[in-house]
């Protein structure tokens, strides 16, 4: 898929209230924008390959948690949490381990919502200075 084809397939999932919810912010944001893309991306293929590929995942409709990873925050945000979500939303059914070009499509999907949320956060703003910097110098007397 290209981005195009990514880009209105996010608009059209996000338009559910609850998926518009979720955005990076704070912890999330930050671990994207300290990290290469490549290396977000790779710790997506790992959790799809690992808890959404097999055809019958354990703890199916919880196994994605709500925050703490970046990847696990889009996943609910572009309906590829579970296997439902991604029977309802993307038409891959349930039941079937997951091919090489579905968890390619499911990556792509997370990976690009991941870069559009992250060119849509305000600028950070920079890490405050220690105390001892922040203050002027003394003038000197004599």
């Amino acid at each position: 898929m290209d981005d195009h084809q990514l880009d209105q397939r996010i608009r059209r999932i996000t338009r559910a209230p609850f998926r518009s919810r979720f955005h990076l912010r704070g912890a999330e944001l930050d671990y994207v924008l300290d990290r290469a893309p490549e290396t977000v991306r790779a710790h997506a293929e790992d959790f799809i390959a690992t808890r959404l590929a097999p055809a019958h995942p354990p703890k199916d409709g919880k196994q994605t948690p709500w925050k703490g990873h970046p990847v696990f925050l889009a996943q609910h945000a572009t309906a590829t949490c579970c296997r439902t979500c991604l029977q309802n939303s993307h038409g891959i059914a349930a039941g079937h381990a997951l091919i090489e070009a579905e968890q390619a499509d499911v990556v792509a999907i997370i990976c690009r919502w991941i870069e559009l949320e992250a060119a849509a956060a305000p600028p950070r703003r920079p890490s405050p200075q220690p105390e001892r910097e922040r203050r002027t110098p003394q003038p000197t007397l004599f």
